[in-house]
């Protein structure tokens, strides 16, 4: 019997299928679901989750959020999230060019947690986009 899977942002539902398997990252590490996962919910870290269907992997780039399975139905809730053959490598790339180099020069505590969570988005995505390929 296989899991459903949702994928939600505040813009759009991005994935509603039915998959094998599902991995991601908690806040406390990484976790992996299979049919008949006993009910569970946590939030997420900004990283990669993967979904099985079949021989095929997806992957998909999640900016933190909540998880949450029971009765064999998963829902991801998540400030944004892209599938990673979508993701611009060189753009990401770009991104986290820059956010490295703002964390090289900031000074006030407040700028520098901004830009460690942009360094991890840009890197969540570029992880999620050479995954894909």
């Amino acid at each position: 019997m296989p899991l459903k899977l949702k994928v939600i942002t505040p813009e759009k539902i991005l994935i509603d299928t039915e998959v094998d398997e599902f991995y991601s990252t908690a806040t406390d590490g990484d976790f992996g679901i299979m049919p008949g996962h006993i009910p569970y919910m946590t939030p997420l870290a900004i990283g990669v989750s993967k979904y099985v269907q079949g021989d095929k992997d997806t992957y998909i780039s999640t900016i933190g959020g909540l998880f949450q399975i029971q009765n064999d139905e998963i829902i991801v809730l998540t400030d944004s999230a892209e599938f990673g053959n979508k993701i611009d490598e060189q753009r990401a790339k770009e991104a986290k060019e820059r956010a490295e180099a703002r964390l090289g020069s900031l000074k006030t505590e407040t700028d520098i947690r901004r830009a460690e969570l942009a360094l991890a988005r840009a890197m969540a995505r570029l992880k999620a986009a050479r995954k894909s390929k």
